[in-house]
């Protein structure tokens, strides 16, 4: 029998919210926090600017920044990340591996909806029923795909059974996708499933979870409204009476409301704001780097890009310092790897391409090319992502290749880099789970070519057996190990190029605390307090 200690609990995702990452250099491993902060409730109603709606307030139904940001506040899950990204318990009392595919979950008891539901195993199963349902669709069902079935044990107990033994499911757990639900708003949506309708509908117009704070109510297009739920279960009760989305799309109108008091906390920030924020004595910056790599990918399917030389020449050509300087205005650092130093796994202890024009140059030449060629790259129209294609046109001019700029609306894009119709890409790949394995699976594994997520369409079995090994493996050091291994095979193949990972940017009003932004994206509002 495995059990899922506290320790191997907070290792799973030690994910320092630091520039400074120690997790895979200090043998020690930080303890699960059982305590909850104390509450102290003041009649304060925050004023939160986004720049848009959130998709869905049914957490099967979106997977983007606002949606994940409400919702996690809505609804709980049997665990989630604390600031430090480490993983704890909610409505499960204990988690447990006790096979090497079956966790199982004790279900906290005396525990209610916002709809006066009682949490019980039965209602666990729903959810986790639900989100996995193909009939349903949901965008987040990717989270579950190893589940094979969740079982009720008993009241109060469930087991969830995996196709192959699976590491990091208490992390995926932890997403926002593994929400539980009102049973009886499930019922609603299965009703409305099967009479042709929105299976969302029902969750996102009426939300009812468990969390601490309840659905007041929606303007579409203008608001959301969130109130403290004084009936909640736990003791990290909310710090604050009511929380205001406010929909304001153009980013100088959140910046002017916050400046002017009219907005207490800016969820998007850009790069360009920072100056002006930083001084401000009224307003702070929250910046910490994020799990989102932009990369350069190559189509190794086609010349010359099957050639692993001409991918090493490219990636050795690109200076990765300038870019963030140019490009994102120093907020990021540059990559040196596939995932991020925010990432459970993650090691400095790998082999890397490092910037060496002279090197590139010589390495193309021996590939055939020392006149350089010309290439099409493939991006979307993003703002960011335009100036990154000009960026890196000029820079490969210096090893002789022409570089022309292919641009499609974002569905397009992907569909043609799913297809393989493109020579090199530009794409971002965000790690939402905060481990190694959505890094890196998805992306690198040969089941996966194709619209999946290997966009490089890169096959290599060794590579494929130790993503496997890796994802499979329970004990912390060894996982780490094998994902440095996988690293350096990818460093050897070079399937992309690693740009950077840029920081993500968020504002408050200066007597706002306890707000943070996880490094997958979204914000963690539940612990908020105003220092007024």
């Amino acid at each position: 029998m495995k059990h899922l200690s506290s320790k191997y609990l907070a290792v799973i995702l030690l994910v320092a919210m630091s520039l400074v990452i120690a997790a895979c250099s200090n043998d020690s491993t930080p303890e699960l926090i059982t305590e909850e902060p104390t509450s102290q409730t003041t009649a304060e109603d925050v004023q939160i600017g986004v720049a848009s709606d959130p998709v869905s307030l049914d957490p099967h139904g979106a997977n983007e920044a606002v949606a994940n940001t409400i919702n996690a506040a809505i609804y709980d899950g049997l665990v989630y990340l604390d600031s430090n990204s480490n993983i704890q318990l909610r409505l499960a009392e204990n988690l447990e591996q006790i096979e090497d595919t079956v966790w199982e979950a004790k279900i906290r008891e005396g525990v209610y909806f916002h709809d006066g539901s009682e949490l019980n195993a039965e209602a666990v199963k729903l959810s986790l029923d639900r989100v996995r349902d193909p009939e349903v669709a949901s965008p987040v069902a990717f989270l579950f795909g190893m589940v094979t079935e969740v079982r009720v044990v008993d009241e109060y107990t469930v087991h969830i059974e995996t196709e192959f033994p699976f590491a990091p499911l208490p992390s995926h757990l932890a997403h926002t996708a593994g929400s539980i639900i009102s049973p009886t708003l499930i019922e609603q949506s299965y009703e409305d499933l099967a009479n042709g309708g929105n299976p969302f509908a029902a969750v996102n117009e009426h939300p009812s979870g468990t969390g601490s704070f309840k659905f007041e109510s929606q303007d579409p297009g203008n608001s959301v409204s969130l109130s403290n739920n004084e009936e909640y279960w736990g003791e990290d009760a909310a710090n604050v009476d009511k929380l205001t989305f406010r929909v304001i799309p153009e980013s100088a109108t959140r910046i002017a409301e916050l400046e002017t008091g009219g907005i207490d906390i800016n969820l998007t920030v850009f790069p360009s704001d920072i100056t002006r924020l930083e001084s401000n004595t009224e307003t702070k910056v929250q910046q910490i780097n994020s799990a989102r790599l932009a990369y350069l990918g190559f189509n190794t399917e086609v010349e010359p890009f099957d050639d692993v030389n001409v991918r090493r020449a490219i990636h050795m050509a690109i200076d990765k310092d300038a870019l963030v300087q140019g490009i994102i205005d120093g907020a990021g650092i540059p990559a040196h790897g596939p995932i991020s130093p925010r990432i459970n796994g993650y090691s400095d202890n790998i082999n890397s391409i490092e910037y060496d024009l002279e090197e590139a140059k010589s390495l193309l030449a021996e590939a055939g090319y020392a006149d350089g060629f010309d290439v099409t790259l493939l991006t979307d129209d993003n703002r960011e992502r335009q100036d990154l294609a000009v960026a890196l046109q000029a820079q490969l001019s210096e090893l002789g290749i022409t570089v022309s700029i292919d641009t499609y609306e974002y569905g397009t894009y992907l569909e043609r880099a799913g297809l393989g119709q493109s020579e090199i890409f530009l794409g971002s790949w965000g790690t939402v789970t905060l481990d190694a394995d959505y890094g890196l699976y998805p992306v690198f594994h040969s089941d996966n070519v194709g619209a999946p997520g290997n966009r490089s369409r890169i096959v290599n079995a060794e590579l494929d057996e130790l993503l496997e090994a890796a994802r499979q493996e329970s004990d912390y050091k060894t996982r780490v190990n094998l994902y440095e291994e996988v690293q350096n095979k990818l460093a050897d193949e070079s399937p992309y190029a690693y740009l950077y990972f840029p920081d993500n940017l968020s504002s408050v009003r200066s007597e706002v605390e306890d707000f943070w932004q996880y490094p997958s994206g979204y914000f963690y509002v539940r612990d908020v307090r105003m220092n007024k």
